[in-house]
């Protein structure tokens, strides 16, 4: 009855007005260091924890007005960034389902000697809720990387339970490893683990319905590959479809749905084309794009995935993707149907530096840009 409620509303609200759309800042007392991501932890607390791409977790109430950030994780001492580069650092923040009772998190962090992904367990602190035991570290996993640059960062939990995490090709340009089509490595995949469980000497084990457990030339890990650095995955919390998307390389940036076991087609293909440019390919056996955009037209540069709005301050955007550029601040709502149709609507230039999308605990949506936090706005009338 709500959801009919809400499209009724939706429906009235797209006939009888045409929304204007702008970001404002939404805690204007605030400001933080590189931030790269905003999560809540699902607890009940309306808390806010921001990434801080050189390495620490930053906790605040959900009050416009509130003056008063906490540092809830520094590890600045263990994550590496290379100074010629801004990809990587600490890239990615998940809580356990169980973070109430449990309090685990999990984060992805670069490092080096060797050069790599290490995605590692914390624990909060038992004396404060907005801190987190440092010494807690328990290692999940890692992922050696040859260049600097396509680290992924993305890492969440399904409501299956199990933690989702991306990796990119392993950076440099045009993947020249072919890691996007080896399914031998963990490089331009998202992989899928059990961290309640221990196997094989590991601290994580494989879920049995897994897409290549039976494929003994394929890493058990893997759930969809032919990615080369999916940044923002999330799931829509009706639907359950698993958006991200996916920054290109010369020619196109591009929105997927990701289902388990498709090759997304990378390095072969970029979005729809062949690549390189110019070349011949056959597409078949590839999952193609929902949505793709040219790069470099109007200053657009860089895809940044955000999330099917399921709020209830904008209606007009209930159960659109809204995703942005990185280099022009444009930002964009994509209405997908069951039968494959897709409508892109521009929102906004916001002309800020977009580097992530996240949800409050009531599933309003935030974005992380230069040193701020930004909320989408619009003139619709409540």
């Amino acid at each position: 009855m709500r959801d009919l409620l809400i499209l009724l509303q939706i429906i009235t609200a797209t006939l009888l007005f045409s929304q204007e759309y702008t970001v404002e800042n939404a805690f204007p007392h605030l400001s933080f260091t590189d931030p790269v991501g905003i999560y809540h932890a699902d607890d009940g607390t309306d808390r806010l924890f921001v990434i801080e791409q050189p390495g620490t977790i930053k906790v605040f109430h959900n009050d416009p007005s509130t003056t008063t950030v906490e540092t809830f994780l520094n590890i600045t001492s263990i994550v590496e960034q290379d100074p010629g580069y801004t990809e990587e650092g600490l890239l990615g923040l998940a809580f356990h389902p169980n973070f109430s009772e449990n309090g685990y998190f999990y984060v992805n962090y670069t490092d080096y000697s060797p050069k790599r992904n290490v995605i590692a367990r914390y624990t909060v602190s038992s004396a404060n809720p907005d801190q987190a035991d440092t010494e807690s570290s328990l290692v999940i996993l890692e992922v050696n990387q040859p260049y600097t640059n396509h680290n992924g960062g993305q890492l969440d939990f399904g409501s299956d339970g199990y933690l989702y995490i991306s990796f990119g090709d392993g950076g440099s340009s045009g993947d020249p490893q072919g890691n996007g089509q080896n399914l031998q490595t963990l490089l331009g995949t998202i992989i899928r683990i059990d961290v309640d469980n221990s196997s094989n000497g590991q601290n994580y084990s494989i879920p049995v319905d897994n897409p290549f457990v039976a494929d003994p030339n394929a890493r058990d890990e893997i759930y969809a590959y032919g990615l080369r650095n999916m940044w923002r995955f999330s799931w829509d919390s009706v639907t359950g479809l698993l958006w991200g998307a996916d920054v290109g390389q010369y020619n196109w940036e591009e929105i997927d749905i990701i289902y388990p076991g498709l090759n997304y087609g990378w390095n072969t293909m970029e979005g729809n084309h062949c690549y390189p440019a110019g070349t011949s390919c056959s597409s078949e056996g590839f999952e193609p794009p929902v949505f793709e955009y040219a790069l470099y037209v109007d200053g657009v540069c860089s895809v940044t995935g955000g999330y099917v709005y399921r709020g209830a301050e904008t209606l007009s955007l209930y159960g659109k993707y809204i995703y942005g550029d990185w280099c022009t601040g444009d930002i964009w709502a994509l209405t997908y149907s069951n039968d494959g149709v897709t409508e892109n609507e521009h929102l906004t230039q916001s002309g800020i530096n977009i580097t992530s999308f996240g949800l409050d605990q009531s599933s309003e949506l935030l974005i992380c840009a230069n040193s701020k936090i930004y909320k989408l706005t619009s003139d619709e009338e409540p």
